[in-house]
């Protein structure tokens, strides 16, 4: 057992939900796919683009947690820091739900 299997136990939440969770959080939106585009010009060169692209807030990954990475981490195995901010993002969407304070990665692992 991991921190994170206990976090998840203690706060009765079923993991499926937070694979759904991470889905819906992660899953890429038509801003997101603006913002790429957007990207993709300025590196080709396009002024106008470079500007808009400073003002603008950092786009969604579109890499939800996946199954395997969730089993890793539930068992308590080595997870990389990205897939554990992912299900920390999870996590807390799911704890705001309940009406519940937030985790922060101590908490998980």
């Amino acid at each position: 057992m991991s921190k994170l299997s206990d976090y998840l136990k203690t706060k009765k939440i079923d993991a499926r939900r937070v694979l759904a969770a991470s889905k819906d959080l992660e899953q890429l939106r038509p801003e997101d796919r603006a913002l790429k585009l957007l990207k993709s010009q300025a590196k080709a060169g396009n002024e106008a683009a470079k500007a808009k692209v400073d003002a603008k807030a950092k786009p969604r990954s579109g890499r939800a947690v996946s199954q395997p990475t969730l089993d890793a981490a539930l068992a308590g195995e080595a997870v990389n820091g990205p897939s554990k901010t992912r299900i920390l993002r999870a996590v807390n969407s799911i704890l705001t739900t309940k009406k519940a304070s937030a985790a922060t990665l101590k908490d998980l692992f």
